[in-house]
């Protein structure tokens, strides 16, 4: 891209993530302007090589935690930051390279296209994918699908997306939750609770082995009792939405 949006930008959260890191920024520069990095604490020395990166690049932006809070924190210091200077909305996507940066034009089109939803990728998975990461992702597809009665959310987990600003900025600010790996479900959950739309678009998706540069921070014990109980947290709120989103669903009908 030519021309630096003034609008929306892409907004990569990054902790420890290894040389993958630089081909996904590079990658995302490649379509888009401006791509901006939140190190999240990292201590493998990315962080300062990004930023010496961003030295040369007027439209790549590097801002930094001290230490580790979490992906959630990280996307909300780099959402507030980009709020505060202008922009309207942020594409979120991975550090590690899994996710498509060639689909980042196509969903920033569909954004500016329908500004009042949040774009949100359904990933195609080929034979990388660990068939208990796509097990869970379809149960806590499941949940959000009743937690939402319905209102659209094709996948609960996958972080490629393109958010309105302003609404998950202060949603975020209103909750204690959503700061770390329960970030993704849990904002595309509560956005469509206060009427925000989802429109859905496919997104390939890959994941690298460690002999390719992997590096996967998820734990399955530690993150799956995460989400389920960010998934209890959400069914309490469903609860007390429910005539709400029964009088949406019927208006859809």
């Amino acid at each position: 891209m030519s021309v630096p949006s003034r609008t929306h930008l892409v907004l990569i959260p990054s902790f420890n993530p290894g040389a993958k890191v630089f081909e996904t920024v590079r990658a995302a520069r490649a379509q888009w302007a401006p791509v901006w990095v939140v190190v999240d604490g990292s201590t493998d020395g990315t962080g300062a090589a990004l930023q010496g990166l961003a030295a040369r690049d007027p439209d790549l932006t590097v801002l930094a935690h001290p230490r580790n809070c979490g992906k959630g924190a990280a996307l909300l210091t780099g959402f507030t930051a980009a709020l505060a200077r202008g922009y309207t909305h942020a594409l979120t996507m991975d550090s590690d390279g899994q996710h498509p940066a060639e689909c980042i034009p196509a969903f920033m089109q569909a954004s500016l296209a329908h500004p009042e939803a949040m774009v949100l990728g359904v990933p195609r998975f080929d034979a990388s994918a660990p068939w208990v990461r796509v097990l869970g992702r379809r149960i806590s597809n499941g949940w959000a699908d009743l937690e939402t009665l319905g209102a659209g959310i094709e996948d609960s987990l996958f972080g490629f997306r393109v958010y309105p600003l302003a609404p998950l900025v202060e949603l975020m600010r209103a909750q204690r939750g959503m700061r770390r790996f329960d970030f993704d479900v849990e904002a595309a959950v509560r956005l469509s609770w206060q009427g925000v739309p989802a429109l859905n678009r496919p997104a390939p998706v890959r994941y690298f082995t460690a002999a390719e540069g992997g590096v996967s921070h998820f734990r399955y014990g530690r993150d799956n009792a995460l989400l389920a109980a960010m998934h209890i947290r959400l069914m309490g709120g469903f609860v007390r939405r429910l005539p709400l989103l029964l009088a949406r669903r019927r208006a859809r009908a």
